[in-house]
């Protein structure tokens, strides 16, 4: 049976984090998050080395390709290249997007993290396939994060053609104001990653994505 194929821009975007989780296994939430409906999934990991990270992430990798969920690796394309994976993220201290893209394998997905409108058309111009907007809200994941507000997702989807991704401090009770402020999806953290049941979690999040579409 062929996998299907991973979509460019999902509803739901989990970012799979060893902080966030607590010491929960990875491959457990990623297994919930699948079962909730999501469609791409990030490892994001800041301490360890890609060597020690790559049998953790090749588990990863390989149950999303089972699945056909998109498996994104942040900041490290020398990981994503190795992997074979569906894309890789980069904030904007790392590796430019118009030098990674060349190296990127044709189909690659490339994401850019913004926090302001500048970011966001730069991050366009370079070729990035989807631009992520954040933090929407106070969030306890990054310890200097750039608080943007709904403001900027608004302002985002105003400047930009390339579909919008909204981040940071989102959870069931504010996603609907995000997609109606104009996200075409949203990335979640500790909302999945933290919860006691990732699938049902995921599963709120996509009923709240739904019902701001169709209000």
């Amino acid at each position: 049976m062929v996998p299907a194929r991973p979509p460019l821009v999902p509803d739901l975007y989990v970012i799979l984090d060893r902080a966030a989780a607590r010491g929960r296994d990875l491959g457990e939430i990623l297994a919930g998050a699948i079962a909730g409906g999501c469609r791409m999934v990030q490892l994001r990991e800041k301490e360890r080395p890609s060597g020690t990270l790559l049998p953790l992430a090749e588990r990863l990798r390989a149950r999303c390709r089972e699945a056909g969920v998109a498996f994104v690796v942040n900041d490290r394309v020398d990981l994503a290249l190795a992997l074979d994976a569906d894309g890789v993220h980069l904030g904007q201290e790392d590796l430019p997007p118009r030098l990674a893209r060349p190296l990127l394998r044709a189909g690659m997905i490339l994401g850019v993290s913004t926090h302001s409108i500048e970011q966001a058309r730069a991050a366009q111009a370079a070729g990035a396939d989807y631009v992520a907007v954040g933090s929407v809200f106070p969030t306890a994941t990054k310890a200097s994060f750039e608080l943007v507000g709904l403001d900027l997702v608004r302002q985002a989807r105003a400047a930009v053609r390339a579909p919008l991704i909204a981040i940071g401090g989102i959870t069931a009770d504010n996603v609907g104001a995000v997609i109606r402020a104009g996200a075409d999806g949203v990335a979640v953290i500790s909302a999945v990653c933290g919860a006691a049941d990732p699938a049902a979690a995921s599963r709120r999040l996509l009923d709240g994505i739904r019902a701001a579409r169709e209000s």
